[in-house]
C-alpha cells in the first residue's frame, strides 16, 4: 500500500502530497502574524514546482502518519514561539480534517521577519 493510499470498507483514496501541501500552506496563510510562505531549500519537487505551497511546505508521508515542514516569513513584532504554535495548530487542524490522516509533527521554520508597510505594498 502507498503512504498516500487510505484503504475503507467502500474502497481506497489516494492524496498528493501537493494537496497535502497546498492545504498546509493556506492553513499557514491564514494565521495571525505570518507574513507570507517562504521558499524551502532547494530540491527538485520545489523547483519545478507552479503553486507557491509546494515550494513553501515539504510533506513526508508514511504509512501511520504526516511530517510537515513549512517554511514563512513572520511579521515584524510578532512573538516568534506563540506564531510559530499557532500556526501548527491551524496546520494540524486543517490537513486531518481534510485528509483524515493523523499529522505527527509540523516542523515551522522562520525564514525571516517583514516590516508591515513592506506587505500592504
Amino acid at each position: 500500500m502507498d503512504a498516500n493510499e487510505f484503504k475503507t470498507v467502500a474502497g481506497s483514496c489516494i492524496i498528493s502530497e501537493d494537496v497535502i501541501a497546498s492545504i498546509a500552506g493556506t492553513a499557514a496563510l491564514e494565521t495571525e502574524g505570518v507574513a507570507a510562505l517562504a521558499n524551502r531549500p532547494a530540491d527538485i519537487r520545489g523547483i519545478i514546482s507552479q503553486n507557491p505551497a509546494t515550494r513553501a511546505v515539504r510533506v513526508l508521508n508514511t504509512e501511520n502518519d504526516t511530517i510537515l515542514d513549512v517554511y514563512v516569513t513572520f511579521k515584524q513584532g510578532v512573538r516568534i514561539q506563540e506564531t510559530a504554535v499557532a500556526l501548527q495548530q491551524n496546520v494540524k487542524l486543517a490537513v486531518q480534517s481534510m485528509t483524515g490522516k493523523p499529522v505527527t509533527r509540523i516542523n515551522v521554520h522562520v525564514e525571516g521577519m517583514v516590516a508591515e508597510e513592506k506587505i500592504d505594498q
